[in-house]
């Protein structure tokens, strides 16, 4: 059955990062590997995709179970190629990341990682992002790789329901000091952006996102937030429907 498994891997830090490495030793384990990732660091590109000039890609390595291409362009790009031009069918799974920082709450809207996932979804592929609460590019994935190994295995024995994808965040911590795995909802936070503001050798005036991420609920026990600052793996499903359907009703009586 091995043989037969068709994986896609992407990622948003860059297919030079040590996270997607991981990721890929452990998707080479479940099946033939094909890596369609970007260049560089795409971190933040959300859903973006690149139409004002032409995507290259370039083989940058070969083996026997796994293929790995270079794409200059966005996560979403790479997915989009990998379906339409270097895949000789539709996988059987698309998998996402490791992500170097949490992508829980409302991250999820500016993430690379994730929107890859959701791509995935949209083209009816069982699909999975996967992200570890550390930044640093040399940080250890040791226990992501023990989750991401159970998680798709459990996936691909079980299938994942219709219509969602799985976001799934991964405490910086020994194997032996995480305690589960939670699912869970998405938690209501939000960044508060600031901008340093910077003059160049020029006089010009230039600027550096920074921010700090506030939890609007920090007593909900049921949320992403909550099962990762107590030591948990966070699951939460997401789908691409985006319609309020609680308010769907109340707005029909509007007098437009």
């Amino acid at each position: 059955m091995k043989n037969d498994r068709l994986i896609l891997v992407t990622n948003d830090d860059g297919i030079k990062a040590k996270g997607i490495q991981a990721l890929i030793k452990v998707a080479s384990l479940f099946g033939k590997v094909v890596v369609i990732a970007p260049a560089e660091p795409q971190s933040g590109m959300s859903h973006a995709i690149t139409v004002k000039y032409p995507l290259r890609v370039s083989k940058i390595e070969e083996s026997d179970s796994v293929v790995q291409y270079s794409c200059h362009g966005t996560p979403v790009d790479c997915v989009k190629l990998g379906l339409n031009q270097f895949l000789e069918r539709k996988p059987d799974l698309l998998i996402s990341g490791i992500n170097h920082g949490a992508n829980s709450s409302t991250s999820i809207v500016y993430s690379g990682t994730m929107a890859a996932a959701l791509e995935g979804l949209i083209n009816d592929i069982p699909s999975i992002g996967f992200s570890l609460l550390n930044l640093d590019h040399n940080a250890d994935f040791t226990t992501s790789s023990r989750v991401t190994k159970k998680i798709i295995e459990h996936v691909l024995a079980n299938g994942i329901p219709d219509h969602i994808c799985l976001n799934v965040n991964i405490p910086d911590l020994p194997p032996e000091q995480i305690k589960g795995y939670k699912f869970c909802r998405q938690n209501k936070g939000y960044w508060k952006e600031e901008f340093d503001k910077r003059t160049d050798p020029m006089g010009r005036n230039y600027y550096w996102l920074t921010g700090e991420f506030y939890n609007s609920e920090p007593e909900a026990t049921d949320t992403d937030e909550w099962a990762l600052e107590n030591q948990y793996v966070s699951i939460v499903p997401m789908q691409i429907d985006f319609t309020c359907y609680s308010s769907l009703e109340k707005l029909k009586n509007w007098n437009l």
